[in-house]
């Protein structure tokens, strides 16, 4: 029987992408004025789950073929944020990468050549450029020129029109998972001004950053607010999750074997908030050709919350204790931060640190100094382990 491309697929056939017309055709107008050498700056935001990787990677298809250059950098595939020691520079050593990857499958092929020449005109101290699939891969022999070279990458999408004028319409920069860069504490502010410091000059290289982050995180006013580092120029989109008419409808045409009543949806539609990922994923868990009661639904969401949650999942295992306790206590009611370090016996001060890590990831938010819960699945899942087992699980089996 038919099923729903599961949550965790980031890339879908046209076929399989369902609805978010108005919102291709505002992002992507948006982005044909890159082609008038107008390029667009914009900050696309969205929570967890809702569709936002999905959905850039059929603009990123659709401008494909039209002619543009589209490079979706997903910062948290880059080696330095897996391997647990994020950095500015090993930031913008994926960007290089990716980018050059991306050219390569243009057929761009002059660009080894070009950046070749570069390095060995531009006083770097280098070992060697290596080759690696036909990109080139500099290897560095000291620090000296670190910001020459970081210099360097930020301009490389420009480069690459201004030598492609006679191939490529425009440049489109998507850096995915933005959020990440959350975690170079200090560093984060330099990073966004050295990226707004090159960026808004391109005539002909547009941008797009996105990640998982809600309309309360920090983050976004840092980057686009009034006060931010963009000063408030950077256009806002915001991918939300479906309504119910949508949800309806989709169902109803891309897995009409499941029969919901009034009130089965509608305990559907709450258990998956409308975000994509969970829809399909619940979707794909139901019994089909049955008459699905409300009580089915609610069963099938809890037997299988911790495959819904998978990714939140790993999130929590790496949350320390204290990092734990906070959400736990949270979990009743919302608390400022006098009262939380109260509840815990604890110093004020001493939950800086792990408060903030929690809103970085967007567990928790926080509304006029009182920290709650942001993710309610989450909550749901530890609740329910706790009245299943009698404890909250700190760590796995």
């Amino acid at each position: 029987m038919a099923k729903l491309p599961w949550g965790t697929r980031q890339n879908l056939t046209d076929d399989e992408f369902y609805n978010r017309t108005r919102e291709l055709v505002n992002i992507k107008n948006l982005l044909y004025s890159t082609s008038q050498s107008n390029p667009p700056e914009i900050l696309f935001s969205g929570i967890r789950g809702v569709g936002k990787t999905v959905f850039l990677n059929k603009i990123k298809r659709d401008l494909d073929k039209e002619g543009y250059l589209v490079v979706l950098i997903d910062f948290s595939i880059a080696e330095c944020y897996q391997r647990n020691n994020l950095s500015l520079n090993g930031l913008l050593k994926h960007y290089y990468n990716e980018l050059i990857k991306e050219c390569h499958k243009k057929g761009l092929n002059t660009i080894t050549k070009e950046i070749s020449k570069f390095f060995k005109t531009k006083n770097f101290k280098l070992k060697d450029i290596t080759i690696v699939k036909d990109i080139p891969i500099p290897i560095f022999a000291g620090e000296e020129d670190i910001n020459k070279l970081n210099d360097f990458i930020l301009e490389l999408p420009q480069q690459i029109y201004e030598n492609n004028q006679d191939k490529l319409k425009g440049v489109i920069v998507m850096l995915d998972e933005f959020q990440i860069i959350k975690e170079l504490g200090e560093y984060l502010d330099s990073f966004l001004w050295m990226l707004r410091g090159h960026i808004q000059n391109h005539n002909n290289t547009a941008y797009i950053i996105t990640g998982s982050m809600s309309l309360h995180d920090p983050l976004l006013q840092r980057i686009a607010g009034n006060d931010g580092v963009f000063g408030g120029r950077m256009l806002t989109q915001q991918l939300t999750p479906f309504d119910k008419d949508t949800v309806k409808n989709y169902l109803k045409e891309k897995m009409p074997t499941l029969y919901f009543n009034e009130k089965s949806f509608e305990r559907f539609y709450n258990c998956t908030n409308g975000s994509p990922y969970y829809v399909n994923t619940l979707a794909n868990y139901l019994p089909e050709n049955i008459e699905l009661t409300d009580k089915i639904v609610i069963d099938t969401f809890d037997e299988n919350l911790d495959q819904l949650l998978k990714k939140l999942l790993i999130t929590w295992e790496k949350l320390s204790n204290r990092e734990k306790d906070i959400f736990i206590e949270l979990m009743d009611k919302k608390l400022k931060r006098k009262d939380l370090a109260e509840k815990m016996n604890v110093q004020s001060g001493s939950l800086s640190k792990p408060l903030n890590k929690l809103l970085n990831l967007s567990l928790i938010k926080v509304n006029n100094g009182s920290y709650e819960i942001n993710e309610l699945l989450l909550k749901r899942w530890l609740k329910n382990e706790f009245k299943e087992k009698g404890y909250y699980p700190y760590r796995f089996d």
